[in-house]
């Protein structure tokens, strides 16, 4: 059994690899807290609804059973998060906007709910080897 074809653990993996990317944007915006210049950035905020959606799109893709058929889009969907440029809250003379009191709160929320995805797809997995045991064991 594939636990990629199950939404939840689809769901999950994206979430898994939106957070792992947000907590390398963040550790680069820590590194470069000395860069002259350096403007910190962040990624969009990750909704299941476009996850979701996008899940939604690919189940309902009809199978081609004749010639004249046209053909949907085929394949696993991959995501890509893209970093966007951070609000400029303090900048210092030589144009550093880094703030690393804000940059340690991301690192922190990005840990925490990468630990709480953890979590619950431990669980999920747990429920799946449960009802596939065999009764009586």
């Amino acid at each position: 059994m594939d636990l990629g074809s199950i939404p939840l653990f689809s769901m999950l993996r994206e979430r898994l690899g939106y957070l792992t990317e947000r907590q390398r944007v963040v550790a680069e915006n820590v590194a470069n807290s000395d860069t002259p210049g350096f403007t910190p950035s962040d990624l969009k905020p990750f909704t299941f609804s476009v996850s979701t959606a996008g899940q939604m799109a690919m189940a309902k893709t009809a199978a081609t059973t004749q010639p004249n058929h046209m053909a949907g889009p085929h394949g696993a969907r991959r995501t890509t998060f893209r970093p966007v440029r951070g609000r400029d809250s303090e900048t210092t003379l030589d144009g550093n906007s880094v703030v690393l009191e804000e940059e340690m709160l991301k690192m922190t929320e990005a840990r925490m709910s990468y630990d709480a995805a953890i979590g619950f797809y431990q669980k999920s997995l747990n429920m799946i080897r449960l009802a596939a045991r065999a009764p009586g064991r």
